[in-house]
């Protein structure tokens, strides 16, 4: 009964891992991208163009916000 429950345990924490770190890849590169949109779109000559690009920022602050905590997480496991 132990072991089962050690190795259910174990299997659990390890697929959370993973998990966290798939959503924290996720994220990077939706960061990435919705910087990229956003600094494509404000050099634009159109003014609807220009104005996408101000409400991409709608999508960058939280995301900015997760890439944070993920940093900070980062840096917390390898003190």
């Amino acid at each position: 009964m132990i072991t089962t429950v050690t190795a259910v345990s174990s299997i659990t924490a390890a697929s959370s891992v993973g998990l966290a770190t798939a959503l924290s890849i996720v994220a990077t590169i939706s960061l990435i991208a919705f910087l990229t949109t956003r600094e494509l779109l404000s050099v634009s000559a159109t003014h609807s163009s220009q104005r996408v690009g101000r409400f991409m920022s709608v999508g960058i602050i939280p995301l900015l916000l997760v890439f944070a905590a993920v940093v900070a997480t980062a840096i917390a496991e390898l003190l």
